[in-house]
Parts: structure tokens; C-alpha cells; sequence
């Protein structure tokens, strides 16, 4: 597995070993130091999952516990303060997966309840305000899996309904407005996965059909245009994977 911040990478590999290099001025490498590197150096052991928020990194370990390392200012590593780590710390246990926002994270447990932590200014932690947390705190049940977008978060239900919350400057939440939300909204049914590009959205149905929302200033919707769009529109059939950046 693979994952990007805004300046750093890491690799997660077949043996469960993590490995990073890049921007380490919060110590988001995990390296134990606020070095940068231009090589891959390992960071942790028995791994398998990762996920990168602009200056900080999640790792999901094979027993189920999460930890995280990096940049802390608005509580996004979720250790119950604000101070900056730069070696992985546990966090949260029992998790079957993570998702990074820019500067908030979420973690989704083994009984499918999801947990938000950090920025929260636009509401895209989903809990009914928009105060930060440095703690993660549960905001829904029955999630199957989560996704990030810069400022927003989507949540996906086992009975296949989409649900968002956060920013919604260009539409990325597919509402159908403009309007921010800092509690989830259900806006699609019957999907299979989901995506969250930095302002924009896409959702893969269970049927194969691909439908994209948000930010198209460079055509990253594929609808044949450039105009934005606040509502989810059909732009592929036959689709079997999504991925986007």
C-alpha cells in the first residue's frame, strides 16, 4: 500500500514494515527525529494500513491498534493534546480503518462505529459543531468504510447509503448547495466505494456506474466541462475501481 501528505510518502510493504521519506519539519515521517529524507527509512512494523493527512500519518497495525505521528496543532493525532510527535504513539484500539483529511482523522472500528478527531471549522468531523478535538470521539454507527477530503468526510453505510459532512465550497458533499455541514447527511444510496479527492467527491454504485461532485476547475470530474457541480452527476459505466487525489 501507498500514501501521500502534502510533502511526505509512505510505503507500507508485503511484510507489514512502513516505510517513509520526504518533509519531516513535525516529525510526520515518524523517523524519531524532525529530519527531511530523500530515501525511504522504516518506521514501524506490522502494518496494514496507512493514511496521510497534509503533516501527519496514521498506521493501522494488524491487532487492531492505531498510531500516529506528525503535526498535532488542531488535535488531528487524536492523543488528548495538541503537542507535535515525531515517532508513532498508540492512539485508539480495536480499528479496521483510517482516513486523513488535511488537518482531521478518522477511524473506523470493528463494530463499525466511526471516531473523529482534530480541525473541525467546517464541521467535518460530523459532530453537530464545529469545535476542534484532540480526542477521538464517535460520530456515527454502522459505517462499512470512510474517506477524506481536505476539509470533509465521507462515510459509507453497511446498507450502502453515503453520508458527508464538513466543507462544501464547490460542492464536494453532492447536497445540492453550497452549504457547510458539521453533522452527516445522507446523499446517495446503493453505493460500493468511496472516494474523496481534496474539493471533490466520487462514489462507485454497486451497478459499476461512477458519479463525481465538486470542484472541476481542471476537468477532474470528467463531465466534458469545467463547471463545478453541487449534486452527484452519472460520468462512467462499468467501472469496478475508483481512486483519486
Amino acid at each position: 500500500d501507498i500514501a501521500c501528505g502534502g510533502y511526505h510518502s509512505l510505503a507500507l510493504k508485503t511484510d507489514g514494515t512502513l516505510l517513509a521519506t520526504g518533509y519531516n519539519d513535525s516529525g510526520q515521517l515518524g523517523a524519531e527525529d524532525n529530519n527531511n529524507r530523500n530515501t525511504y527509512v522504516q518506521v514501524q512494523t506490522g502494518v496494514s494500513d496507512i493514511a496521510c493527512g497534509g503533516y501527519h500519518s496514521l498506521a493501522l497495525k494488524t491487532d487492531g491498534t492505531l498510531w500516529a505521528t506528525g503535526r498535532n496543532d488542531y488535535g488531528q493525532l487524536g492523543t488528548g493534546d495538541n503537542t507535535d510527535r515525531n515517532t508513532f504513539v498508540q492512539v485508539e484500539t480495536g480499528v479496521s480503518a483510517i482516513a486523513c483529511g488535511g488537518w482531521h482523522s478518522l477511524a473506523l472500528k470493528t463494530d463499525g462505529t466511526l471516531w473523529a478527531t482534530g480541525y473541525n471549522y467546517y464541521g467535518q468531523l460530523g459532530t453537530g459543531n464545529n469545535t476542534d478535538r484532540n480526542i477521538f470521539v464517535q460520530v456515527q454507527t454502522g459505517v462499512s468504510a470512510i474517506a477524506c477530503g481536505a476539509e470533509y468526510s465521507l462515510a459509507l453505510k453497511t446498507d450502502g447509503t453515503l453520508w458527508v459532512a464538513g466543507r462544501n465550497n464547490y460542492g464536494q458533499l453532492g447536497t445540492g448547495n453550497y452549504t457547510n455541514r458539521n453533522t452527516y447527511v445522507q446523499v446517495q444510496t446503493g453505493v460500493g466505494a468511496i472516494v474523496g479527492g481534496v474539493y471533490h467527491s466520487l462514489t462507485l454504485k454497486t451497478d459499476g456506474i461512477l458519479w463525481v461532485t465538486g470542484y472541476n476547475n481542471y476537468g477532474q470530474l470528467g463531465t466534458g466541462d469545467n463547471n463545478n457541480r453541487n449534486t452527484y452527476v452519472q460520468v462512467q459505466t462499468g467501472v469496478s475501481d475508483i481512486a483519486g487525489g
